[in-house]
């Protein structure tokens, strides 16, 4: 398995999340501790997964519990109710996971690195089991104390 991302390039993907979130859904997010994550959701979950390319390669993908989803879909279109995750929640969402990326490219970019990302991909499910040959870091970004989302990162920097 490939080594994931070195951890002095974390923040600029913290960064990007707490600002994006607390910008879109008017919350504000704390970090959680970081720890390697095998990518296995048991419960209901949706995930959103975006790739990197350029100075880094591999996949972010955030994933919320259902509950968190439709909340966070909810504040995002104003207070709106969210029932179901139907389709324009579901493009709330992965317009989040684009924003966060977006910006996370253009803070890589302050420092010299330059990368790219791919539109999102969205799955909601339960057991799921996503497999990669980096290995994968999750990040819990907690709401009033409760893991809201999970940031996994699961990039290399390019020696290319």
């Amino acid at each position: 398995m490939r080594k994931g991302i070195d951890v002095k390039h974390i923040n600029p993907f913290l960064q990007a999340s707490i600002s994006v979130v607390e910008s879109a859904a008017q919350m504000k997010l704390a970090v959680g501790k970081p720890m390697i994550h095998n990518f296995e959701f048991k419960e209901m979950t949706y995930t959103i997964q975006v790739g990197v390319t350029g100075a880094m390669r591999g996949q972010v993908v955030l994933a919320m519990p259902m509950e968190q989803a439709k909340e966070i879909a909810s504040k995002m279109m104003y207070g709106m109710p969210v029932n179901e995750l139907d389709e324009m929640a579901c493009s709330a969402l992965s317009e989040l996971s684009n924003m966060i990326m977006g910006n996370t490219a253009t803070v890589f970019s302050t420092q010299g690195i330059l990368i790219d990302i791919t539109p999102p991909m969205a799955v909601l499910g339960s057991n799921i089991k996503i497999k990669s040959d980096i290995e994968g870091l999750k990040v819990p970004l907690l709401y009033e104390g409760k893991e809201y989302i999970g940031l996994h990162i699961c990039v290399f920097e390019d020696d290319q």
